[in-house]
């Protein structure tokens, strides 16, 4: 059966131009409009007075009606966003975008007061949430807003801030996006010249043949070239902005905004990246290996993700749908039959096209209990396991959905974000390896595995690092192209050590990561290190545990916006602090690159084994 390759949002509306749209739209803005006015007069004006009774339904009234309102916002620009991400020359869709930030940024503004509002109750916050059950609902959320509140600056400026937003960081990352998404490469392929969108090309990373490889890898960086100096002056823009704001607020530094969103301590994220940094040898091992099987004495950048072992399968879609939900039936019926409720409800856009983003992505439409997942499908195996880690996060909402949770609730950090996609990718490789007895076949799974796992620990230690001295630098100075493509390939070189070759790297990575040009969301690289491991254990719980482990990882899934990941780890036993629970993930990885290297000696050694 073959699926469409193009997402439906007819579910939600029919386009922008539908009176369900319009209608949402406007009552998107009226209802802000009531929120405000229920601020100013609830638990700002006079008729708040001194009532504990009266502060607390006032409060309680906030909260229910900005969960209210959160889902229109949510639905509304997921909505609009799945238009543009997928077209990014549609004039309308992105004129339509910007009409709804103007409107966003008011309710961005109310919530910055209420939050300034919740820190000014000092010790009276706690006899507060005892007053009402909405505000005891909400009590982790509110004592975070309270912890939180010292940052923020006087209403005024907040407001302002919020204003300049818009015509700053998030036009520098509108900018990016359009700029990429947009830009096109002419190749040489088969002898004939195919004009490509440079999202296709980055996919021919991965093709087996080395020719072609290298073609769009010199390709890719020649298209790179062309746009430099722009994307330079979104990333210098962006991270600008991040900088004077924690400047004014009096954050610590640039590190101080990732840790709260990711509800971590500098303590964990030292230990983790200590524990990463100390695995890095283990996984030059896994490069050594796979450069001999390609005949080579070190990797050049357009190897990383080259084929080995029986890899040549290629997937239609609905074969994906089929090996991705047959082996989540083994981990849970409920997980398989919902991967199938997204095919063919059509919840994946999985086709490569010009002007459509080039990142990945899972987005949430809470007005109908949905998600949508984005991906650039080229039916190999590494494409498969993305479809399977994107769909990891719609599982995730699925879950929240299911437990009736508010939006509000629903903050889920970006570290605990990556959980049921690692879990998803792990359990797939795992199945397939246990049903494999073909050394060819097996490593080539394993060749997949090891490569989302040496992006997500030696790749995203290299951006970590990078974006760390970016924005020390960025504090004294503008950094032109030419700088920060050499910073980057500082830190290539410094994780992948001897498993690279140096006059092979890709100084571009910076310019089409669109993590890092997310205003307000710094270091969006180590939260991916923290889901795999974190990911890891649970598997690890669950291969211990069998079925009976289920219920336990749905109500993890269910509160991960509602505790901190270091509570929800002491369900387990874990002490997130403690390197040891990261070696011991990392453990699982470096068991993976042993057997690899056992069996790319097998391969290597049977002249009738593809590799």
């Amino acid at each position: 059966m073959a699926i469409n390759p193009r997402w439906d949002l007819s579910t939600v509306y029919l386009s922008l131009d539908s009176k369900e749209f319009k209608a949402d739209f406007e009552r998107f803005e009226q209802e802000i409009c009531t929120l405000e006015k229920l601020f100013d007069t609830g638990l700002q004006g006079p008729a708040a007075g001194s009532s504990l009774v009266g502060l607390s339904e006032a409060a309680a009234e906030f909260i229910d009606l900005f969960n209210a309102v959160s889902i229109l916002e949510v639905t509304l620009s997921a909505y609009i966003y799945g238009i543009v991400s997928t077209d990014s020359r549609d004039a309308g869709a992105a004129r339509q975008l910007s009409e709804f930030q103007v409107v966003d940024v008011r309710l961005q503004k109310v919530f910055n007061r209420f939050q300034a509002w919740v820190g000014k109750l000092g010790g009276g916050l706690d006899m507060l949430l005892n007053s009402a059950p909405t505000l005891q609902a909400h009590a982790f959320i509110l004592r975070e807003m309270s912890e939180q509140s010292r940052y923020l600056l006087s209403d005024a400026e907040e407001n302002l801030a919020a204003d300049l937003n818009l015509s700053s960081g998030i036009a520098w990352s509108k900018l990016q996006e359009t700029v990429t998404s947009q830009l096109t490469v002419d190749l040489d392929l088969d002898g004939k010249i195919q004009r490509l969108p440079v999202a296709a090309v980055v996919n021919l990373h991965s093709h087996p043949d080395e020719t072609i490889r290298r073609k769009a890898y010199v390709a890719e960086l020649a298209a790179w070239r062309t746009v430099e100096e722009t994307l330079a002056a979104c990333l210098n823009g962006i991270k600008g902005q991040d900088i004077t704001l924690n400047r004014h607020r009096g954050r610590a530094d640039s590190l101080q905004v990732p840790l709260v969103n990711a509800r971590i301590d500098r303590e964990t994220l030292d230990a983790m990246l200590a524990a990463m940094q100390a695995s890095l040898p283990a996984f030059h091992r896994y490069f050594h290996a796979k450069a001999r099987l390609l005949g080579k004495e070190n990797l050049a950048w357009y190897d990383l993700f080259a084929p080995v072992g029986r890899s040549e399968r290629v997937f239609t879609l609905a074969e994906a749908r089929d090996f991705i939900a047959d082996n989540f039936e083994k981990f849970s019926p409920e997980l398989g039959a919902f991967i199938r409720r997204a095919f063919d409800n059509r919840w994946i856009d999985a086709e490569q096209r010009d002007g459509k983003s080039s990142l990945g992505y899972c987005t949430i439409l809470p007005a109908v209990k949905e998600s949508r997942v984005l991906v650039n499908f080229d039916g190999s195996l590494d494409q498969v396991s993305i479809i399977a880690h994107e769909l990891g996060h719609a599982f995730h909402n699925e879950c929240v959905f299911q437990a009736g949770k508010t939006m509000l609730q629903m903050s889920i950090p970006n570290t605990l974000a990556e959980t049921a996609s690692i879990m998803n990718q792990t359990a797939i490789t795992e199945a397939f390896l246990a049903g494999s007895s073909d050394p060819g076949e097996s490593l080539g799974i394993l060749e997949t595995q090891l490569i989302e796992n040496s992006v997500a620990i030696v790749d995203i230690y290299s951006r970590f690092l990078f974006e760390k001295e970016f924005f020390e630098r960025r504090e004294k100075a503008e950094l032109s192209a030419a700088e920060i493509c050499q910073m980057m390939e500082k830190y290539q070189k410094f994780t992948y050590g001897s498993g690279l070759d140096e006059d092979y790297l890709n100084g571009y990575m910076w310019t089409w990561k669109h993590h890092y040009y997310s205003p307000g969301y710094p270091f969006y690289n180590f939260p991916y290190a923290f889901g795999l491991l974190f990911g890891l254990r649970l598997y690890g719980v669950y291969m211990e545990q069998g079925p009976s482990f289920f219920p336990a990882y749905k109500a993890l899934l269910a509160d991960s916006g509602m505790a901190s990941p270091a509570d929800l780890a002491a369900r387990f036993g874990y002490d997130l602090r403690s390197q040891n629970f990261w070696k011991e993930s990392l453990a699982i990885i470096e068991r993976s690159i042993d057997r690899y290297c056992e069996l790319s000696a097998q391969v290597a050694a049977d002249p009738k084994t593809p590799q």
